[in-house]
């Protein structure tokens, strides 16, 4: 009986969508526009977040050792900071490593320069340092600058504090923003659904007169206003997704710029469509609920 009450409200719900075609048409209008926007800020903001973890598991401290270390003394330096909490990783480069790295990235036309000089008194051995949580690199970094045997600690202190700044503060207008956009969103689909009930409200009042219950009458306001927040949003979706993996190709998946890697187009429209679709629901139940209680008070 609750299944064939459910399909009944359904099937209601359906034909008030297609008999109301141009107020049907301004609903989902007025929720594709908003969500195509939210969309396109959600790509921006999702592909930001990749940037960001991409470059802070790049972020490394190199620990340059004092000259009249040898490299057992240093190996034994770069185990002990292996030990500490938060470390991650931990690579050791010897004098003679970090001398051929210098050639290698110099090139053969220094070749005869460097060729005079000694790889053990060129450069000190070295530790490169990566954490496990990038946000505790500084505080790892000045808890290796007290070791013995330390010379120099380089840290990025101020690249570091400014890049993690730099993304709070985006992550923050980013939240504004989409937070806006869904209010936006939720005022026009209520009162699109508003104009389409009022002129439906005689119809509202004589079945409440005649005994009709207020969720009888609500279900398929709802099950309207769910039809309208889907359509709404699969329609940005495939706007916004197609557009995407246009882009995604033709930049070989990488943003050429700060050369870090794109979010590929099956995560992306994965996220997409649990955002996209989730608010569509939300937005169509919620236009419904509240677009219909006034009338209901007969």
């Amino acid at each position: 009986m609750m299944i064939k009450m459910l399909f009944r409200h359904f099937r209601e719900g359906l034909k008030n969508t297609v008999r109301n075609g141009w107020m049907t048409f301004a609903s989902v209008s007025a929720v594709a526009i908003t969500l195509l926007i939210l969309g396109f800020s959600l790509v921006i903001a999702l592909n930001a977040q990749q940037m960001s973890n991409y470059v802070s598991n790049q972020l490394e401290v190199d620990v340059f050792l004092q000259q009249s270390e040898t490299d057992a003394q240093g190996q034994q330096i770069a185990d002990h900071i292996k030990e500490l909490p938060g470390v991650k990783s931990v690579q050791f480069v010897t004098k003679a490593q970090g001398f051929e790295q210098l050639k290698k990235e110099l090139g053969p036309q220094y070749s005869d320069v460097l060729g005079g000089l000694s790889q053990q008194n060129t450069l000190p051995d070295k530790v490169i340092v990566k954490a496990t949580d990038p946000k505790q690199t500084l505080a790892i970094a000045d808890e290796i600058k007290s070791l013995s045997g330390v010379s120099k600690v380089n840290d990025g202190q101020s690249f570091v504090s400014r890049f993690f700044q730099f993304m709070n503060l985006l992550r923050n207008i980013g939240l504004v923003f989409v937070v806006a956009l869904l209010v936006t969103a939720m005022f026009l689909i209520s009162n699109t659904i508003k104009i389409t009930i009022f002129s439906r409200r005689r119809e509202i009042e004589i079945m409440k007169l005649v005994g009709a219950t207020n969720w009888f009458i609500r279900w398929p306001f709802l099950t309207e206003g769910i039809v309208i927040g889907v359509i709404g949003a699969l329609i940005p979706y495939l706007v916004i997704v197609g557009a995407y993996h246009s882009v995604f190709v033709h930049m070989g998946g990488t943003f050429q710029i700060l050369t870090f890697p794109l979010l590929t187009t099956g995560s992306l429209a994965f996220k997409l469509a649990a955002v996209l679709f989730g608010l569509g629901l939300f937005i169509g139940i919620w236009g419904g609920i509240m677009s219909v209680r006034k009338f209901l008070k007969v």
